[in-house]
C-alpha cells in the first residue's frame, strides 16, 4: 500500500474514530473509493493495517484521558478510591457484550465490508441513534451496573462497519441517565479494551500464519501502516476535544445530518456501480 493513501485513511480513522459518524464505516468506503478494496474479486486489504490504525486512537485516547487513568491505575493500591475501583469493574462489565457479539455473530460481521450499500445504509442507522438521546431520557445517575452495560450493548452493535461506536455508546449513556461528560468519557475509554483485545487476536492470527512472532510483527509495523497511525493518532487528539466540546453543549444529534448525507451519498454511488 502506498504511504500516502495510508495516511489519507489514517486521517480519516482519527477523526471517524471519535466523532459518532463512524470510523470502521468511513474506512471501508474510503478504501473503496481509493481502490484499496475492489468491489468485485479478491483484493481485500490486510487486517493487520486497520488494526495499526486502531492503535494510533489508542494513543489519541492514552494522551487525552491520562489523568482518568492514572487514578484508575492508582486506585488498584489506594484503599480510599473506591469508585475509580468500581469504574475498572464497570469497564470490564462493558465490554463483555461486544466480545459475545464477536463470538456468536463474527461470519456476519466479517461480511459487512462487503457491502459498501450496507455499510452505508448502516451510516443512516447511526445518524437516527444520535437522535434518540433528544427522545429517550433516563433518570440521571452515574457510571454503574445498569448503564455500563447499556453502553457496552451500544458497543456491540457498533462491531457493524457504518454503526458509529463512540455515538452508539454516548447516546446509549445518555439514554441511560449519565451525564453527558461522564458518557463521553467512559465510552472513550471503553474503546481501550476493545482495540486492545482485537490487537492481540490479529496478532495471534498473523502468528498462526507466519509462524513466529517477529514475522507477525513485521506484517504489521511496516512505513505505511505506521505512516497511517500516527495520522489517526495526531487527528483523533482533535477530534476527541471536538466529541466532548459537541456533548458539553448537547450538540451530539448535528453530526446525524452529515451521517444522512453520508449515507444516502453512499448507498447511491455504490448502488450504481
Amino acid at each position: 500500500m502506498e504511504i500516502w493513501k495510508a495516511i489519507i485513511v489514517g486521517i480519516v480513522q482519527g477523526l471517524a474514530e471519535f466523532l459518532p459518524i463512524s470510523s470502521s464505516g468511513h474506512i471501508v468506503l474510503t478504501q473503496y473509493l481509493l481502490g484499496i478494496r475492489e468491489l468485485e474479486g479478491n483484493h481485500q486489504p490486510d487486517l493487520s493495517f486497520e488494526i495499526i490504525l486502531h492503535l494510533g486512537t489508542l494513543v489519541s485516547v492514552i494522551i487525552f484521558f491520562w489523568p482518568s487513568l492514572w487514578r484508575l491505575v492508582q486506585s488498584l493500591y489506594t484503599p480510599s478510591m473506591i469508585e475509580d475501583r468500581k469504574m475498572i469493574m464497570w469497564l470490564g462489565i462493558a465490554t463483555v457484550p461486544a466480545v459475545i457479539a464477536a463470538l456468536l455473530f463474527k461470519d456476519f460481521f466479517d461480511s459487512v465490508p462487503g457491502n459498501p450499500v450496507m455499510v452505508s445504509g448502516f451510516l443512516i442507522v447511526t445518524g437516527l441513534v444520535l437522535f434518540a438521546p433528544r427522545l429517550i431520557k433516563g433518570q440521571v445517575e452515574k457510571v454503574g451496573l445498569r448503564s455500563s452495560l447499556i453502553m457496552g450493548i451500544g458497543q456491540a452493535f457498533a462491531i457493524l462497519p457504518g454503526i458509529s461506536r463512540s455515538g452508539s455508546t454516548i447516546a446509549a449513556g445518555l439514554m441511560s441517565g449519565v451525564k453527558a461528560e461522564k458518557a463521553a468519557e467512559f465510552s472513550f475509554l471503553m474503546s481501550i479494551p476493545a482495540i486492545a483485545g482485537g490487537f492481540v487476536l490479529t496478532m495471534k492470527d498473523r502468528m498462526e500464519e507466519t509462524g513466529s512472532l517477529a514475522e507477525a510483527f513485521k506484517s504489521c509495523f511496516n512505513a505505511a501502516y505506521l505512516s497511517g497511525a500516527v495520522a489517526a493518532a495526531i487527528v483523533g487528539i482533535l477530534a476527541i476535544y471536538l466529541v466532548m466540546g459537541a456533548v458539553k453543549k448537547g450538540k451530539l444529534e448535528y453530526f446525524s445530518y452529515y451521517c444522512f448525507v453520508a449515507g444516502i451519498a453512499g448507498m447511491i454511488w455504490f448502488s450504481t456501480r
